[in-house]
């Protein structure tokens, strides 16, 4: 495989590694099961247990596994042609799949501020109409 092509695949299998590990990590279709295994990591028996189930709520600890995945399904490697080019491009995938997701937590971030500042917004000029009704009111009877 060409070193373009080779890229090309990095950049791309990382978006369906990320998504997944997002998803399960972070998203409500997911909250039950991530609240039991959150749970457990914390309350568990064994330190086998509790880091069992901590891979399920850390987004970077999951994308490894994920990634394992992916690899496994897809035979991509990277650089090397043999066992080596899977580890590369394992933690490059990890790296590239991570960097993703730090992005769309930013970019969410960043929604999620604004939405909040327009909620701010619109009440201070919902409370300003309500003062200008009430002084007006005020003026007629008067």
């Amino acid at each position: 495989m060409e070193m373009t092509e080779q890229l090309f695949w990095l950049f791309v299998l990382a978006i369906p590694i990320s998504c997944v590990a997002w998803t399960v990590t972070h998203e409500e279709i997911f909250r039950e099961p991530r609240e039991y295994c959150v749970g457990r990591s914390k309350n568990g028996r064994s330190m086998f247990e509790r880091k069992f189930f901590y891979l399920f709520t850390c987004e970077y600890c999951f994308s490894h596994y994920i990634t394992i995945i992916f690899i496994a399904m897809s035979g991509f490697h990277l650089l090397l042609d043999d066992w080596r080019g899977y580890i590369i491009a394992g933690f490059a995938l990890v790296f590239v799949a991570n960097a993703y997701m730090s992005a769309f937590a930013l970019l969410r971030q960043a929604i999620k501020k604004e939405k909040t500042e327009i909620k701010v917004m619109q009440k201070s000029v919902d409370t300003e109409e309500s003062i200008a009704e009430l002084y007006k009111g005020d003026n007629e009877i008067r």
